[in-house]
């Protein structure tokens, strides 16, 4: 499931709780940024 931090208010909003709204249920701010897992990927250079 992903989740939404607020940039405004900085909590974090699972997409379950947005209904189709970008839009940020505790302080109304429109920008959200998609959380990212701290996974590093390494690549083998050839």
């Amino acid at each position: 499931m992903a989740e939404y931090r607020c940039l405004n208010c900085g909590k974090v909003i699972p997409a379950s709780e947005l209904n189709l709204k970008a839009k940020c249920p505790y302080c109304s701010y429109k920008i959200l940024v998609k959380v990212r897992p701290k996974i590093v990927k390494r690549v083998i250079a050839r």
